[in-house]
C-alpha cells in the first residue's frame, strides 16, 4: 500500500517527537478498527482513553501513534492528541490538489455524500476520497482529512453539527470548492430553536468556501432565499436544484421496473435521462443535488447517471434485506440509522409505493433533539402513516405517546419499550410477503433489531 504519511512529515505537521522513522499507510481513532500499515491516533474519551488501546493497536499491525505519552512501540510524542489530529488534517488539507466538495443538510447528507462520490469514481476510480459512516463531526472530519491520499482527485467530505458554529469550524478546515446543502428540516431543533437558525447553521458550510467556489441549494425548500443570500456573500456561483424552477430540475419522471425511478433532468447546460436504484421521491432530489455537483466540477454526468444506476442499498438507510420466514420470504426495509420529520415522512411514503406486498408494516421509534415541539412533530406523522396505507405499526418508547393519540383507533399497534421488545413483537408478527420499514433516530438502537431480523437467514438487495 502506498505511503499516507511517514513520521517526519506527522513530526513537521504536529509538532510532535517521533520515537523512530516509519510510515503508515491508514489513519484511525478506532483500535477497533486498527489494520496493518496504520497510524493510531490515541484520542481522549469520556469513557476510556485511547492511550489504554496503544499496544493493542500496534500488536493488530498499527505501525505507530500519535499519544499525549510515552508508550512502547513507534510514536509521535504530542502535547495534545487532538489538536495533532486537526494539525494533520490541515497539512493534509495543504498538500492535496484535490477538488473539494463539502455536503451538509438536515437530511440525506449521508446518502447523498455516498451517491456524489460514487458519481465521480465511475470516470476516476480509486481517485475520490470520501468521509466514512457518517464521521462529520470535529473529530470525524479532521479524520477524514488525515486519511486523504496525496493522489486523490476528489474528496467528498460530510459536514454535521448539533449547535450553531460547529459547521463554520469545520469549513474552515475543509475549505471546499463545492459546498452543498441537500435539504432543512426540524433536526436539533430543540438546540437552535427555529428553523431560520437551521438554515442559517448549515449555511456556515458557504463560510469556507474557496475563492472561485461553488454553493448548491435546495429549491424547493421555504428556506431557499435565506440560504442563497448567505451562499452569495462567499461563492462565486450559486446553483439551485429540486424545484420547477430551480437550475438543476426534473422536467418529468416515472417509477422504474426496478423499483426506483427514470428521470429527465435539466441541467444547467444539457439535459439528462437516466436512472436510479434508489426508491423514492426523496432521490429522486438527491439525485439532482449529486447531478449539479458533477456538472459544477465538469465531471462526467453520463457515467454519473450510470452510478446512479447501479448504486446499492446502504447500510441503516435504505438497505432491503429479504427475510426467510417459513412459506415464504418478507422485506425488511433498514432506514434505522436517523429520523426526522421530513425522513420519516419520506420513507412513510415509500413504504406506500411499496407494491406485491400482503402488509405494510412500519417499526417505528421516536425523532431526537425536538425540544418542546417532539410531541406535535411526532403527532403530525398520523397523516402520512394514514396516506401510505400501513397495515400495522410497532412504536417504541415514551416519545411515540403523541402519535399513539392521533392515530386513535384507525391502525393496530403495538408499544414497545425498547428495541428488543420491538424486535420480539416483530418476530411474532412477520409473515410471508411483509414489507416491514424500521426507523428512528440512531439512539433508539434499531440497528440490533435489523441485525437480529437479518441475520445470516436473508440476502440484502
Amino acid at each position: 500500500m502506498s505511503v499516507l504519511w511517514t513520521s517526519a512529515e506527522i513530526e513537521t505537521a504536529t509538532g510532535g517527537i517521533a520515537s523512530a522513522p516509519f510510515e503508515v499507510s491508514g489513519v484511525t481513532f478506532d483500535s477497533r478498527e486498527v489494520g496493518p500499515g496504520d497510524l493510531f491516533v490515541a484520542m481522549p474519551g469520556t469513557i476510556a482513553d485511547g492511550h489504554q488501546f496503544v499496544a493493542a493497536a500496534l500488536a493488530a499491525g498499527a505501525s505507530g501513534a500519535i499519544v499525549a505519552q510515552p508508550v512502547d512501540g513507534p510514536h509521535v510524542l504530542v502535547s495534545d492528541v487532538a489538536q495533532a489530529l486537526t494539525d494533520l488534517a490541515i497539512a493534509a488539507r495543504a498538500r492535496t490538489e484535490a477538488t473539494i466538495l463539502g455536503v451538509t443538510g438536515s437530511v440525506g447528507k449521508t446518502s447523498t455524500k455516498e451517491a456524489l462520490a460514487d458519481a465521480l469514481e465511475r470516470n476516476w476510480r480509486g481517485r475520490v476520497h470520501r468521509s466514512v459512516k457518517s464521521y462529520n463531526n470535529h473529530t470525524g472530519v479532521p479524520l477524514s482529512l488525515a486519511r486523504m491520499p496525496r493522489d486523490t482527485r476528489f474528496a467528498v467530505l460530510e459536514l454535521g453539527m448539533n449547535h450553531a458554529g460547529e459547521i463554520a469550524a469545520l469549513t474552515r478546515l475543509v475549505r471546499p470548492h463545492v459546498a452543498l446543502i441537500t435539504a432543512i428540516a426540524a433536526a436539533h431543533i430543540e438546540n437552535l430553536g427555529t428553523m431560520e437558525a437551521i438554515a442559517a447553521a448549515k449555511a456556515e458550510i458557504f463560510e469556507g468556501l474557496e475563492p472561485g467556489g461553488i454553493a448548491i441549494v435546495p429549491d424547493d425548500t421555504p428556506h431557499r432565499d435565506q440560504l442563497v443570500k448567505a451562499a452569495r456573500r462567499h461563492a462565486a456561483e450559486c446553483i439551485t436544484f429540486g424545484g420547477e424552477d430551480a437550475d438543476v430540475a426534473a422536467l418529468h419522471f416515472v417509477r422504474s421496473d426496478n423499483g426506483g425511478s427514470l428521470i429527465t433532468a435539466r441541467l444547467m447546460e444539457s439535459e439528462l435521462t437516466y436512472t436510479i436504484s434508489q426508491r423514492g421521491d426523496h432521490w429522486v432530489t438527491n439525485s439532482l443535488a449529486v447531478l449539479a455537483a458533477v456538472e459544477a466540477v465538469g465531471a462526467d454526468l453520463a457515467a454519473a447517471g450510470l452510478a446512479l444506476a447501479d448504486m446499492g442499498g446502504l447500510k441503516g438507510r435504505g438497505e432491503r434485506h429479504r427475510i426467510e420466514l417459513d412459506g415464504g420470504t418478507a422485506l425488511l426495509i433498514d432506514e434505522s440509522y436517523n429520523a426526522n420529520a421530513a425522513s420519516m415522512s419520506a420513507t412513510l411514503k415509500s413504504l406506500g409505493d411499496e407494491r406485491g406486498v400482503q402488509r405494510r408494516i412500519a417499526v417505528l421509534g421516536p425523532m431526537r433533539e425536538l425540544g418542546e415541539q417532539s410531541d406535535a412533530l411526532h403527532a403530525a406523522l398520523a397523516p402520512d402513516i394514514d396516506a401510505a396505507h400501513v397495515d400495522r405499526l410497532i412504536l417504541i418508547g415514551d416519545e411515540m405517546r403523541p402519535l399513539e393519540a392521533a392515530l386513535g383507533h384507525s391502525i393496530p399497534f403495538d408499544h414497545a419499550a425498547d428495541a428488543d421488545a420491538a424486535t420480539a413483537m416483530l418476530r411474532a408478527l412477520i409473515a410471508p410477503g411483509d414489507a416491514v420499514l424500521v426507523k428512528a433516530s440512531n439512539s433508539v438502537g434499531l440497528a440490533r433489531l435489523v441485525a437480529a431480523m437479518a441475520g445470516e437467514a436473508s440476502c440484502s438487495t
